[in-house]
């Protein structure tokens, strides 16, 4: 006789949390959820009726066993408002990014409150489009560009962002044109920022994630964090705002970075772990 949905949902969890991955019981339902092409409340309360086991269900718990990333299984990593359609060659986004755009909405609103309509922002290295996008859509009122360069991520970006208002720059954003020079008000930004010799010890973030989207270019992981705050000098308007990621470790780093190049008010943000997860600050000049 066949299992049913909540024996398989059992011999998912044990089997995810004997291979240490993080979320067993989440993860075991949610791969339930995606064969059956239900929510999780759904397929949750299907289990509590005797329904019978989903078809390839099995299949996918091993992978995940494997450490396959579970937004590789499904093609989709939720962020903020969105489904994100996400798998190799593009880095998956976390939760904790969600604070970029968070701040990246506040800053955008107090250029509105100061009489600019449209405020223009730029994600600079965008990746699956998220921070892009979701400001996009929960601002309408934002002119938003993202700039992303790896052939490999680009076919999630282009396919994120196909049908939307945001602009798609295919370019290494520390090449971004001279034509955007002081155009931008808001420049938002999660860089690669591991220190090159600090190898993750998640087997879905080292064996999965691309390596362009990791490693920050030195023994800091500074050197392509810096490269974003170089290209904001240059496309900002004075009074422009720089929201950045970066690790707990670079906090001092990152702040005094900022302050060489000339930028103030310089003001650091926890996530809702509480760790200290982004910075933000302003061009020096007169908003104009």
């Amino acid at each position: 006789m066949p299992d049913t949905l909540a024996q398989a949902l059992a011999w998912g969890r044990a089997e995810l949390a004997r291979a240490g991955v993080g979320s067993p019981d989440a993860d075991a339902a949610l791969l339930a959820a995606h064969v059956l092409g239900l929510s999780r409340g759904d397929t949750e309360a299907r289990a509590i009726l005797g329904a019978p086991e989903p078809t390839g269900y099995r299949d996918l718990v091993r992978r995940r066993a494997g450490r396959e990333p579970l937004q590789h299984i499904t093609g989709t990593a939720p962020f903020r408002q969105l489904d994100l359609a996400v798998g190799p060659g593009v880095f998956v986004p976390r939760p904790e990014t969600e604070l970029l755009v968070q701040l990246a909405l506040d800053h955008a609103h107090a250029w509105r409150e100061a009489g600019e309509l449209h405020p223009a922002v730029i994600d600079l290295g965008t990746g699956s489009g998220a921070i892009a996008l979701a400001v996009a859509t929960e601002d309408p009122a934002c002119r938003v560009t993202a700039v992303e360069r790896d052939p490999a991520a680009l076919e999630w970006t282009r396919r994120n962002l196909a049908g939307t208002a945001v602009r798609l720059l295919e370019c290494d954003y520390r090449d971004v044109t001279p034509e955007a020079a002081g155009r931008f008000r808001v420049v938002v930004t999660n860089p690669p920022y591991v220190p090159d010799r600090e190898i993750p010890e998640d087997p879905e973030v080292r064996d999965y994630d691309p390596p362009t989207a990791l490693y920050g270019g030195d023994g800091a992981g500074m050197r392509l964090p810096c490269a974003a705050m170089d290209t904001a000098l240059r496309v900002l308007r004075p009074g422009g705002s720089f929201i950045m990621e970066h690790a707990e470790a670079q906090v001092h780093l990152v702040a005094h970075a900022l302050a060489e190049r000339g930028f103030r008010d310089v003001e650091l943000h926890h996530d809702l772990t509480g760790r200290p997860r982004a910075t933000t600050a302003v061009l020096a000049g007169t908003r104009t």
